[in-house]
């Protein structure tokens, strides 16, 4: 299986590409900057240039040709303020999801995060609220579309643990922590399994381990 993964060298992502890379899979990773190539090529990668808040969907659906699936992992990162959480946690995310229509790769899994569907509350701060903000809006826009065999996964809060395997994986579930490891060990998950495609699924660690959480989802 051919995996493009957009923000190929965030810290979920090159979870991802290790996991999927040390199965024999191939992982693509989108990256903004070329001298992030080297950390996405140590994890099995192959890296492609190619700045999503500067290109539009053509340049990047020729990226995805070929590929059997399209991961959204990309973010504007804890130091970036109001503007790129607009242009990149809501519309990269809308371009590429356009981007995986026009090159004909319908399975596409965006990481997006809980709670987003809801107004942020009293005292959250002006950046983390249009974060939640751009994440609500870009996982509306894919949900409403029909011709990507879409599924969203909403993870906790993210810490650097080392992944125990088990989780907790559905809707109504309430935030907590999760470690990134488990999160790309259930996007591997998500990807081998279609019937997941038109769900909205929420995660934090538990007790299930992943192949079972994510059949779970299916019954």
């Amino acid at each position: 299986m051919r995996t493009v993964i957009a923000g190929g060298n965030g810290q979920i992502a090159l979870r991802l590409e290790r996991l999927l890379t040390a199965r024999g899979d191939e992982a693509v990773g989108l990256i903004r900057r070329p001298e992030a190539a080297p950390e996405v090529r140590a994890a099995g990668a192959e890296p492609v240039v190619c700045d999503l808040e500067a290109v539009d969907a053509q340049e990047i659906a020729a990226h995805l040709a070929g590929a059997d699936a399209a991961v959204f992992a990309a973010g504007a990162g804890p130091g970036s303020g109001v503007a790129r959480k607009e242009t990149v946690d809501r519309a990269a995310a809308e371009l590429f999801a356009e981007a995986a229509a026009r090159a004909g790769v319908r399975r596409l899994v965006v990481v997006s995060a809980m709670r987003v569907d809801q107004e942020p509350p009293p005292g959250t701060g002006e950046v983390f609220a249009a974060y939640l903000r751009a994440k609500g809006a870009a996982d509306a826009a894919i949900r409403a579309r029909t011709d990507l065999d879409w599924t969203i996964l909403r993870p906790g809060r993210l810490t650097d643990d080392p992944g125990t395997g088990r989780v907790q994986l559905g809707t109504g579930v309430e935030r907590a922590e999760v470690p990134r490891d488990d999160v790309a060990a259930v996007l591997v998950a998500l990807l081998d399994e279609p019937r997941t495609a038109g769900l909205t699924l929420d995660l934090v660690s538990g007790t299930t381990p992943v192949p079972t959480a994510v059949a779970a989802t299916t019954s």
